[in-house]
């Protein structure tokens, strides 16, 4: 990544939650700056640019859902992760929807957070297009050849389950919204059971355990995220 302290910024209005996030996220070396409310965090990013911004939708004022709007419609393209309750299934898919980069549902562990912070770090840092061939696991895709193996072996695809792999593959450990892959494979948006039906189809090919996936995995209500797998 890079050799400085990364520096997180905390929207939440929540004391408790911002103590664990600030001793959590300090102990693993990341420099942490914290905003109580929307107009704190507006003000303080007249000053810092943080490298990822932690934001809660249920802030006072001006809610998460429209500090985002405001920020990604400025342009601004810092990572943002969303802290969520986890009936908040319609919040999330419009913050997704609205360019939030990946979301942890409240009460979250510091281990789950701090490896969703890496993922979207990594995918700002790197800034790297697509890679020739794509590894997690067992699984290998050659994005310039279309071929797909799995421990070693050619497994065919349907042109739509290569399309839904494809973009899997080129968001890598990040969610996508059911519409996002639907705009993007039907340039519609098409009935989520399509979409559905194909991924079901795609994991029978591609995963040892189908009913229990490895690579794709399901955010209810959400969409699917393909996992890189260690």
């Amino acid at each position: 990544m890079t050799n400085r302290t990364v520096s997180i910024l905390i929207v939440d209005d929540e004391p408790p939650i911002r103590k664990l996030l600030r001793v959590g996220l300090g102990s693993q070396g990341y420099a942490v700056s914290e905003a109580p409310n929307a107009k704190a965090a507006l003000e303080l990013m007249q000053t810092e640019r943080p490298d990822l911004i932690l934001l809660d939708l249920g802030l006072p004022g001006m809610t998460g859902l429209e500090l985002l709007g405001k920020w990604r419609g400025e342009g601004l393209d810092i990572p943002v992760v969303i802290l969520s309750s986890r009936t908040d299934e319609a919040g999330i898919v419009a913050a997704l929807e609205l360019g939030a980069d990946d979301y942890v549902t409240k009460p979250f562990g510091m281990n789950e957070l701090v490896a969703r912070i890496r993922v979207a770090l990594r995918h700002k840092f790197q800034q790297q297009g697509e890679k020739p061939v794509f590894h997690t696991g067992d699984l290998s895709v050659d994005l310039v050849k279309r071929i797909v193996k799995v421990e070693g072996k050619e497994v065919k695809l349907s042109p739509k389950e290569y399309d839904i792999l494809r973009m899997l593959v080129q968001y890598a450990g990040k969610v996508l919204t059911h519409q996002f892959l639907m705009k993007q494979i039907w340039n519609d948006s098409t009935d989520v059971q399509y979409l559905r039906v194909y991924v079901r189809q795609l994991r029978q090919k591609i995963e040892k355990t189908p009913d229990q996936p490895r690579y794709i995995i399901t955010e209810t209500g959400v969409g699917y995220r393909l996992r890189e797998v260690e």
